[in-house]
């Protein structure tokens, strides 16, 4: 992923409503939703809601497929793990297969809360 690309799913990402709508369609799954079923389950105004859909879809964080006069959207799952490659790839000086996991890796565990040295690396 270039950074211009994560800088552009960051932006887009930047509201606390689409955060809501990201992780709705996430739940959602590969079936999404239409634009009605997630205005009525955030409770957000259709008119406010087609603009952050309209932002996402342009950044690619979501897609859309038209079924009759209703659009469905779903969560572009493959980008977002793109990100998160992007984020850690350079984990454990650019080794990141030292840096299994920090849910499921006992080597690599959080010391300090919000510390800078909170990733332990295998050597």
């Amino acid at each position: 992923m270039k950074k211009d690309t994560a800088t552009q799913v960051f932006e887009s990402l930047a509201s606390g409503i689409r955060l809501d709508v990201y992780r709705l369609l996430v739940k959602a799954g590969p079936q999404g939703m239409v634009a009605g079923q997630i205005a009525s389950s955030l409770a957000i105004v259709p008119n406010k809601l087609s603009f952050h859909l309209k932002a996402m879809t342009h950044a690619e964080l979501l897609s859309v497929e038209q079924e009759g006069r209703f659009q469905r959207y779903r969560a572009n799952i493959p980008l977002m793990l793109e990100l998160i490659t992007f984020l850690t790839e350079e984990c454990c000086s650019g080794h990141p297969e030292k840096c299994i996991s920090l849910y499921s890796n006992p080597s690599c565990s959080s010391t300090e809360p919000l510390s800078p040295t909170w990733i332990k690396c295998e050597d």
